[in-house]
């Protein structure tokens, strides 16, 4: 299945912009995210991450969720063409395991929030039930 985004501008305390990822993140697509990300990044953007609609998350999804924290943060992703060394770089940002805030997630669930907790992706970022409570928090 693909995955599709929609991106979304709300006016809040703080505009908030929201990307919501619709189906599987996987070896597919996890680049195009990426490079999205990145353009949102160079207009400005900052923000949240709607995962309510991800029905799979494969390793490469892993990639890119962390590559969206470095990108968010104004560094560069790992090198997917470094193969596993950019998934050694993920480990490493786990174990530093500083949250981020620049990105923020909202609705993950059940099946990709177990696989966050398991590699400890959840521990870089601030996750939220939904997008209600994820906007009004900022």
């Amino acid at each position: 299945m693909a995955m599709l985004t929609r991106v979304e501008r709300i006016e809040a305390a703080v505009p908030v912009t929201v990307m919501a990822l619709d189906g599987e993140l996987d070896a597919s697509n996890y680049l195009r995210l990426v490079e999205d990300v990145r353009q949102l990044y160079a207009d400005g953007t900052r923000n949240l991450l709607d995962l309510s609609d991800l029905s799979f998350i494969a390793s490469s999804g892993l990639v890119a969720l962390f590559s969206v924290v470095k990108v968010m943060n104004g560094e560069e992703p790992p090198d997917p063409e470094y193969g596993w060394g950019a998934f050694r770089e993920v480990g490493r940002g786990v174990e530093q395991g500083a949250v981020q805030r620049a990105v923020q997630l909202c609705g993950a669930p059940p099946s990709v929030a177990e696989v966050l907790q398991r590699t400890g992706l959840d521990r870089l970022f601030v996750s939220h039930p939904d997008r209600e409570s994820a906007v009004a928090s900022f």
